[in-house]
């Protein structure tokens, strides 16, 4: 589905199956003059194995088929496309086989023999209904995501640098490798990409990989027929059926398997891919996405990633600055949360202190914008005066009186034990505090045993 024009017209991937060649003929001239991509078949199973390659927003189906009925297609193409919208078409018009259409699953029904004009209203009252789909999905997302760091804006001018290369990148098609520490915002480029890009009115998905177990992460990616696996009890599409024309984001790519890899790259380089569960190939045109907060050359070099793989995903590189390394950026963001949280939790306006724009500024922030974001959310919850003071911010960020600090006249191992404990605290996993630590896993459960953490 595309908008074109000011008057958005709505173009359409339409399926026609009708054995009567001369009803094909004329059905695909009217609807291609309109601007639609048409494919037209003679037969269910023919129409079946066109929907398993691509993906339709609309068919025309007729209800005799030679030998067939064309009520039985209406199933097995809703199970490959949910949202594909079914038009019966029938020279053999009843109230009772009407009925029996919209019970299965169609979206409308005409009687032979039929007018270009109602073939057109039919077409763009059908087309609308899809671009209203395809927005409420959008806005569904964004409600849920909804947050004042997806306006990327930025005082530093190595961040304005890389907001200026995305904009270049989303006009055209290519990979985008977004790379940067954990909380940095590669979702939020992910979503600002696809938003200026040429496929914003299409759909886009995120798959988040390390959320997903490997052997559940193609299934979810690719699709799944009924009973390909212990507990497969229904089809699934799969998100890349379901990003049709539109983007998919892998986040944290660096965590997939090895077998899913695979079957990525090849969906890359050639836009096909098959469900579990079934040799049918099938096609779709998907802009991929993909971030990381690891590094893949090293993961390469180790063997955990496909070095093919990687080179077909590094061709426009963004790495994201730290929070840290645009300290600029804290107190903007840090008001613009604030008002964002004020208004969610309907409490009017509160301010921060000196004190407390002081803390925020000296943090060293390992969580970068994410743990911004948590910080002024946890004050604006836990906040009871009209002001937000040090007392309202994690004793991480603005210790507590009788904290110990660096320079205070206190053993070494208690600098460590409280540096241990911030890190581990703004962290995801041991791997990750480690790695911030400068140490290794090893050395990090021996420190964590010595101070009882």
């Amino acid at each position: 589905m595309a908008l074109n024009g000011e008057n958005k017209t709505i173009h359409l991937s339409i399926l026609i199956v009708d054995d009567e060649a001369n009803i094909r003929k004329t059905l695909s001239y009217c609807l291609a003059t309109e601007g639609h991509m048409v494919i037209a078949v003679s037969n269910p199973a023919d129409a079946a194995e066109e929907a398993r390659r691509r993906s339709f927003d609309l068919a025309f189906v007729d209800l005799k088929l030679g030998q067939e009925n064309g009520m039985d297609l209406i199933p097995i193409l809703l199970s490959d496309s949910p949202w594909i919208k079914i038009v019966v078409i029938t020279a053999h018009a009843s109230i009772e086989s009407a009925v029996e259409a919209i019970k299965r699953g169609a979206a409308d029904y005409i009687a032979k023999p039929f007018t270009p004009d109602q073939v057109k209203f039919l077409t763009r009252r059908i087309g609308r209904i899809r671009e209203l789909e395809t927005e409420i999905a959008v806005l569904k997302e964004d409600v849920q995501r909804l947050g004042p760091e997806d306006r990327l804006q930025s005082m530093n001018a190595g961040m304005r640098r890389v907001i200026e290369t995305a904009k270049k990148a989303a006009s055209s098609e290519a990979i985008v490798l977004l790379c940067g520490e954990s909380g940095t915002g590669k979702s939020v480029f992910a979503r600002a990409i696809h938003h200026w890009s040429l496929r914003a009115a299409k759909p886009m998905g995120v798959v988040a990989c390390p959320a997903i177990p490997p052997d559940l992460l193609e299934s979810e990616l690719f699709g799944h027929v009924k009973g390909a696996f212990t507990g497969a009890v229904r089809d699934n599409p799969g998100r890349i059926a379901a990003c049709e024309g539109g983007t998919l984001f892998l986040d944290e790519i660096g965590d997939m398997a090895p077998s899913v890899q695979a079957k990525l790259l090849r969906f890359i380089q050639d836009k096909e891919y098959e469900r579990l569960g079934e040799s049918k190939v099938r096609k779709a045109d998907v802009r991929i996405i993909a971030a990381t907060n690891a590094d893949l050359e090293k993961r390469v070099a180790e063997g955990r990633f496909r070095e093919d793989l990687f080179y077909r995903l590094n061709v426009i590189c963004l790495t994201i600055p730290s929070l840290r390394d645009r300290p600029d950026d804290i107190m903007p963001l840090a008001m613009d949360f604030l008002t964002y949280f004020c208004r969610v939790n309907h409490k009017r306006l509160l301010r921060l202190t000196k004190e407390a724009e002081k803390s925020l500024t000296r943090h060293a922030w390992p969580g970068n914008v994410r743990e911004l974001r948590n910080t002024i959310e946890r004050a604006v919850i836990l906040g009871g005066g009209e002001r937000i003071d040090t007392s309202d911010l994690p004793d991480n960020i603005a210790p507590a009186s009788g904290t110990p600090a660096i320079g205070d006249k206190v053993p070494l191992s208690i600098i460590e034990e409280l540096h241990i404990r911030r890190i581990m605290a703004n962290t995801s996993s041991l791997q990750e505090a480690a790695d911030v630590l400068g140490i290794d896993q090893a050395t990090l459960w021996r420190r964590r045993k010595t101070y009882g953490i």
